[in-house]
């Protein structure tokens, strides 16, 4: 049986299995396509980095079983997410990857955003924005998790096997984005740190600034509200799922 679920509040599913569709994007009216391109042009005037790169976007979330969720995607690029800022129009919520990194005290790690970056200061999971697949290619289990081990990577210079990341949860919240939280083998602590200090290093030789300045280890939801600056709404009920050992 189907169960189109919905979006209220922070939710959290227990998932097991995907099945991906992709779908059209519904057709925009010329006055809000106007509209979404003089907001995008204007935050881009504010901050030359953000990038209209190609993105999917979540069209839909249905569970047809148990620990089983549908999920409809579609093909859009940032400047699709302008239009929250246009009355009356409606963007389709975004989609992205994230990974729970433990150490093998049974502490995760949450990560701070860089000044630079849209959400300056906010403290998440390491992750980023899902992307459509190249042609000839499929969006599948075994490509999101490609990506997340991807980002695990490049944000905190961590290498695993995408077969090695567990897809563990679906996470909903703000502006009804959805989130698809892996869990990584656990680490020393010195093995993750050590690996975060060498990606910044290695990233500010190349001439980049990290997208993470900062790392914590938390053992408790407790110790998350501890950390200073804006938390990614989806971190709190992660890190207490998490911790609890479940």
């Amino acid at each position: 049986m189907t169960e189109t679920l919905p979006p209220v509040g922070i939710d959290l599913f227990d998932v097991e299995r995907l099945q991906l569709v992709e779908v059209e994007e519904p057709p925009l009216s010329s006055s809000d396509e106007l509209a979404r391109d003089r907001v995008w042009d204007t935050a881009v005037h504010a901050n030359p980095t953000l990038f209209d790169g190609p993105v999917v976007a979540c069209a839909g979330l249905e569970r047809t079983g148990a620990r089983i969720l549908r999920l409809s995607w579609v093909r859009v690029t940032y400047r699709h997410y302008a239009l929250r800022r246009v009355p009356g129009a409606t963007a389709l919520p975004s989609l992205f990857v994230n990974v729970v990194q433990p150490t093998d005290d049974g502490r995760v790690l949450a990560a701070r955003m860089s000044p630079f970056t849209a959400a300056p200061g906010r403290w998440q999971l390491p992750g980023g924005s899902v992307e459509p697949p190249k042609d000839g290619e499929v969006l599948d289990e075994s490509e999101l998790a490609g990506q997340a081990a991807r980002e695990l990577a490049e944000e905190l210079g961590i290498g695993v096997a995408a077969e090695a990341l567990r897809l563990g949860a679906v996470t909903r919240g703000e502006n009804s984005s959805v989130g698809l939280t892996y869990l990584a083998p656990a680490l020393p602590e010195a093995a993750v740190r050590a690996a975060f200090a060498a990606a910044v290093a290695d990233g500010r030789a190349q001439g980049r600034e990290p997208e993470l300045d900062d790392i914590a280890l938390v053992r408790s939801p407790e110790e998350l509200a501890g950390l200073a600056g804006p938390h990614a709404d989806y971190l709190e009920p992660i890190i207490r799922r998490y911790t609890a050992g479940r």
